[in-house]
């Protein structure tokens, strides 16, 4: 046989123990007495294209050409609540992506009172499509979050000079000999037409009473690398507070 394939006869006693090797490992590959992490195999790799995937009838697709860059696909940035860490990946056409592995802050507007404030991220609390990612504070796009109410609640004083609740507020006494701050009468005019507006929802105020607010992330942390959003406020706190009471009812009957 050696002969047949352009091998010298002593070339073919060199390539006949390696055959036969060959031969008996993958016999025992398939046998399963070998373990497959033994065995060098092609990674898949992530892949966009529809040519390796069957038609609409089930048929296998006729592999006319190799793979091309376009198509490729990446793994998943699953960005973890942590100290910052932004990885670059430069992409088709020079461009660049930034891939966030760990974010700690971000963004965040409150939409009724037209500010935007970079608060501290606590938690994630829930997500519609896996609650696995509710267990591991992953940062993706649509999760709900808890932020620190602090950035919030101090510009909400500065702006309407009042608190923002009324809920474990306690009285500032004025040390001895301290004078009150006067105001001029323009500036006592500005707050009293603020104060006519200061209206905070009923649900937002325990929130801060709490020092905690319901927030969701609008952007794309594993594309953008920033986990910035808005302030969870009307029928939309309301709508996800069901959800978290309801998930948190289910885990406390299924444990």
């Amino acid at each position: 046989m050696w002969l047949r394939l352009g091998f010298r006869a002593s070339e073919s006693q060199l390539i006949k123990p390696y055959f036969e090797n060959c031969n008996a490992h993958i016999h025992q590959a398939r046998v399963g007495t070998v373990p497959s992490s033994s065995l060098k195999t092609l990674d898949m790799g992530i892949s966009r294209s529809s040519r390796h995937k069957r038609s609409a009838t089930g048929a296998q697709r006729p592999h006319y050409r190799k793979k091309r860059k376009f198509e490729l696909g990446r793994q998943a940035a699953n960005t973890k609540l942590g100290s910052k860490r932004v990885h670059s990946v430069r992409t088709r056409g020079g461009n660049v992506k930034y891939r966030a592995l760990r974010l700690e802050s971000g963004n965040f507007a409150w939409a009724s009172e037209h500010a935007t404030k970079k608060t501290r991220i606590i938690g994630v609390v829930y997500n519609a499509s896996n609650n696995e990612l509710v267990r591991t504070n992953t940062l993706v796009k649509s999760a709900i979050i808890q932020v620190d109410a602090t950035p919030f609640r101090q510009w909400y004083e500065a702006h309407y000079a009042q608190p923002v609740t009324k809920k474990g507020v306690k009285k500032d006494v004025p040390a001895e000999g301290a004078e009150e701050k006067k105001l001029s009468n323009h500036t006592q005019r500005k707050y009293e037409e603020r104060k006519k507006e200061a209206k905070v929802d009923p649900l937002l105020e325990t929130q801060f009473a709490a020092g905690r607010l319901y927030a969701v992330i609008s952007s794309r942390p594993g594309q953008s690398g920033r986990a910035d959003g808005y302030i969870l406020e009307g029928k939309e706190l309301e709508f996800y507070l069901r959800k978290i009471r309801t998930g948190k009812q289910k885990h406390a009957h299924g444990a």
